[in-house]
């Protein structure tokens, strides 16, 4: 199976290369940008791949309220483009597709409602992967972090509030946020995972359990042993800021009718990637 991966240097496209070695022809966005047509014939015509991992995306959810344009070029436009081309498509989108005003968790069959300018062109992304793609797979997830961090927000989650903390002495995060943090490792296995069990259409791949922010700082501070206060806060949007959803827990409904396995609990997973990263205190 010959894979091109957007995206290349982020977080899951790195783990999607670790996997797939050699058969694997990874890009940058310095040498491929996926909204410019021309670039992607050049690229499919090197690679001549049978599927395609697009991991590249307009993910700053403030700047996309600023630059909509351009966060539709690049998570829907681009989208279509690459689904088109004939191989199979495997595109990764996100919890925020849904407002997060319920308290249970949202499966596959659930109707999305965004509420900010990302998450509108992200569930766009979703319909051109779908309707352009032959056989293509839409994946949703959440809260992603990994050994490659993430460089246009100054490192992932983990490694930010390390720092914070670090720096400050105290941290204040949100407690009313919940979510599923997924460690990239396990997100590529899994994709490759579907792809082997024949898997299109709709999924959710998300680490197993849920938390809250608050409790997944608590937990980062624990493993790196770091003794700082970490307090409660509540989510306050501001006049012209941007609706993030309180619930961002997926249910995987159509996963699990598929026979896929679960990834590993939140927890668990956590203390494997910081003790591979140098980020735990020695035990």
């Amino acid at each position: 199976m010959k894979a091109l991966i957007t995206g290349g240097g982020g977080q899951l496209a790195s783990d999607l290369v670790t996997l797939l070695g050699d058969s694997a022809r990874v890009y940058s966005h310095a040498e491929l940008d996926i909204t410019d047509n021309a670039a992607l014939d050049r690229a499919f015509e090197q690679t001549q791949p049978d599927v395609v991992f697009n991991c590249a995306a307009f993910h700053n959810v403030d700047v996309c309220e600023r630059e909509p344009d351009a966060a539709w070029a690049v998570n829907v436009r681009a989208v279509r483009e690459l689904a088109r081309r004939g191989a199979r498509l495997v595109h990764l989108s996100t919890n925020y597709v849904f407002d997060g005003r319920r308290e249970q968790p949202y499966g596959e069959q659930d109707l999305p409602a965004p509420r900010s300018i990302y998450a509108l062109t992200k569930l766009g992304g979703e319909y051109a992967a779908l309707a352009y793609g032959d056989g293509a797979l839409v994946v949703r997830s959440s809260g992603l972090y990994g050994l490659h961090g993430s460089a246009s927000k100054g490192g992932n989650f983990v490694q930010r509030m390390i720092a914070r903390a670090r720096e400050q002495g105290a941290l204040n995060v949100v407690a009313d946020q919940h979510l599923q943090p997924t460690f990239t490792a396990d997100l590529a296995q899994a994709l490759l995972d579907a792809l082997d069990a024949g898997a299109s259409g709709l999924l959710h791949l998300t680490a197993a359990g849920a938390c809250s922010w608050h409790e997944f700082t608590v937990a980062i501070m624990q493993e790196a042993g770091i003794d700082v206060p970490v307090t409660q806060a509540r989510t306050e949007i501001p006049p012209g800021g941007v609706d993030r959803p309180l619930n961002g827990v997926l249910a995987r409904t159509r996963a699990d009718a598929l026979g896929l396995a679960p990834l590993r609990g939140w927890r668990e997973a956590l203390a494997d990637y910081m003790g591979r990263a140098g980020l735990a205190v020695s035990k």
